[in-house]
């Protein structure tokens, strides 16, 4: 056979796979608002930049009628792109083909793309619309499984791993975005659960749709499993290609450094904390007034929003920042503001990026319902984040740290490299009032006035306790300094920590309280 005509042959089977389902497959796909795989993949990677691998993947099946069926490409698009220039592997499940369910090849095609990621250190993205396991294939499709969270596993905290919900995900197959570091969902496209609603009626007798069950407003409000919520497929690529920006290829490496730019003028730091420790504000603001030209991105913004997560830039270089949200529940702790705060914290220990931590909070939540819950063992995993990162670590006291949400808050007894207070900065066992109340209660009850007693003895402690000189006699605060002096110090501590060395005992790996 000529060249030329071999030239058209390929040709001709290249563009039989690129119809993937076929017409009318991909006719409905864009009727549920959805695009195919591989627009996706040309959508989110940069210009021209996608190469594809494995095209002509075929499956193996031979039982119940499978070896009649042609599924082109295993219902799989595997390849390797960029993202604002930066090396990224990629697989998007393909639903038009056999409702993108795993058979045996199908995930051979992702485990050798996440093998490819791995062996050259770079982001793997993984985009998830499946309707689950291949029936007809039995155990190779839950061998697939197996292999696939094996491998998310191996890599984490090697490479950065992505996943993106843009269709069911449902049973064994959840368990690949949970392990990895960063899952995107989209509004009324994206489906999560373990246990589909067609199985809670036969079981239970229970009527329940599958947004209800764990749609993206679900997951991104209720059960804290998404970390980004989006309203359409496009806004959600924007998100992951904002994001590339701010994370390292691999964990041998620093996040790409930019240009410097100074906060916005509008976001001027003196003006945005009250005086008034009982009077709440956005930390947010705070935030933007430290960072780079005001920029944060903020990480599950709609789950345990009492505390705030994100990535912004100081002096151009990444930095995660983690911080009591005022607004919320006073800022105070609870078991899923710890598990949010504890996850990321180790997140960016893993991929070297400086922390950053604001503090203003009443402490942890009382209640029988947090201590049920396991309050204890859940914020536990705060201080052993905190404890366990070897990456800078500077601390800024805003407001009020009481109890033990002082020492989880990044404190120098959990060896923060660098602790600031504000001067109205409260630190002590507890708030003023709940203290006087309890060392002075023989005064109080004792007192022709009660309310006068109190209200001079809550003055008493706040002069003796509630202030950031106590802390700072000990050397537990480096220095008071004024609002206006935040981002150059941070800045100072961030230059002066860039070649620090953490030396820890030897160990295979440490036992954090999961």
């Amino acid at each position: 056979m000529a060249l030329k005509s071999k030239i058209e042959e390929l040709q001709k089977r290249k563009e039989e796979v690129l119809q993937g389902g076929g017409e009318q497959a991909n006719a409905k796909q864009a009727a549920m608002g959805k695009l195919t795989a591989r627009e996706r993949v040309i959508a989110l990677l940069d210009e021209d930049s996608f190469h594809e691998y494995d095209l002509f993947v075929e499956h193996e099946a031979r039982d119940f009628g499978m070896d009649n069926k042609v599924l082109h490409g295993d219902g799989v698009v595997i390849g390797t792109g960029s993202v604002y220039g930066a090396p990224v592997a990629v697989f998007a499940q393909d639903f038009t083909v056999a409702g993108g369910s795993l058979g045996m090849m199908h995930a051979r095609k992702i485990t050798k793309i996440m093998d490819y990621a791995l062996r050259m250190r770079i982001p793997l993205i993984g985009i998830n619309d499946s309707g689950g396991a291949r029936i007809q294939e039995g155990v190779n499709s839950l061998a697939g499984y197996g292999e696939i969270f094996w491998r998310n596993t191996l890599s984490s905290g090697i490479i950065p791993q992505i996943s993106v919900i843009l269709g069911p995900c449902a049973g064994g197959a959840v368990y690949s975005p949970a392990l990895t570091d960063f899952v995107f969902v989209v509004d009324k496209i994206s489906k999560m659960f373990i246990t589909g609603p067609e199985v809670i009626k036969s079981v239970l007798g229970e009527e329940i749709s599958q947004e209800e069950l764990g749609g993206a407003r679900v997951h991104a409000e209720i059960t804290g499993n998404a970390h980004f919520f989006a309203e359409s497929e496009i806004e959600c690529f924007e998100q992951i290609k904002k994001l590339i920006t701010f994370i390292p290829w691999n964990n041998s490496r620093k996040a790409r450094r930019f240009e410097p730019k100074e906060p916005k003028p509008e976001y001027n730091i003196s003006n945005i904390v009250p005086n008034d420790a009982k009077q709440p504000y956005d930390v947010r603001d705070v935030i933007k007034a430290l960072a780079d030209d005001s920029d944060f991105f903020e990480i599950q913004e709609l789950w345990a929003a009492n505390i705030v997560i994100g990535f912004g830039r100081l002096n151009g270089e990444t930095v995660g920042f983690v911080a009591n949200q005022p607004l919320v529940m006073a800022g105070v702790l609870d078991v899923d503001s710890s598990d949010k705060a504890a996850r990321f914290i180790r997140y960016c220990d893993a991929f070297n990026i400086p922390l950053c931590t604001l503090v203003d909070l009443p402490g942890y939540l009382p209640g029988i319902d947090q201590e049920h819950a396991g309050v204890i063992r859940h914020g536990a995993k705060l201080l052993y984040a905190y404890s366990e990162a070897s990456v800078p670590k500077m601390t800024v006291i805003l407001r009020k740290a009481y109890g033990g949400g002082y020492i989880a808050m990044s404190s120098r007894h959990l060896r923060a490299d660098f602790v600031f207070a504000w001067p109205g900065a409260e630190i002590a066992v507890m708030g003023p009032e709940g203290a006087a109340n309890i060392i002075f209660r023989k005064e109080i009850t004792e007192a022709a006035n009660p309310d006068e007693m109190r209200r001079k003895k809550v003055e008493e402690y706040k002069e003796k306790f509630a202030n950031p000189y106590v802390a700072a006699s000990k050397g537990y605060i480096d220095t008071v300094i004024e609002p206006k002096e935040t981002r150059k110090q941070l800045l100072h501590a961030l230059e002066v920590s860039s070649t620090k060395i953490a030396d820890r005992p030897a160990k295979k790996h440490g036992i954090p309280p999961f």
